[in-house]
């Protein structure tokens, strides 16, 4: 069978969607982009040993939130309002800033 310039690419972006699926598969957090909050929140705390070490408000409705563990790794976390929580990022070697003198 013959296959046209088209029909190569598609066939090449469907193997890459397949292979970039497997690869989303393997992630440990893969599966819990959102969530409840309650949910999220402990399976942060108990599944991945993470602490909640800051948060700040990004508007009326949503409250952003960094939890580390003791490796350094850390996860971003966007809270809605409606009881939903979401990971927008994560990464490692989280190191905290140090306490500002107020003087």
């Amino acid at each position: 069978m013959r296959y046209t310039g088209v029909m190569k690419h598609l066939i090449a972006f469907c193997w890459f969607l397949v292979c970039s699926g497997m690869a989303w598969a393997t992630s440990p957090i893969a599966e819990i982009l959102c969530e409840p909050t309650e949910v999220l929140h402990d399976r942060l705390n108990h599944r991945f040993a993470s602490e909640r070490t800051a948060t700040g408000l990004r508007g009326p409705e949503q409250i952003m939130e960094v939890w580390t563990d003791s490796r350094g790794d850390w996860t971003m976390v966007v809270t809605y309002a409606t009881g939903l929580s979401c990971i927008v990022a994560m990464g490692e070697a989280w190191t905290p800033a140090p306490p500002r003198d107020p003087a």
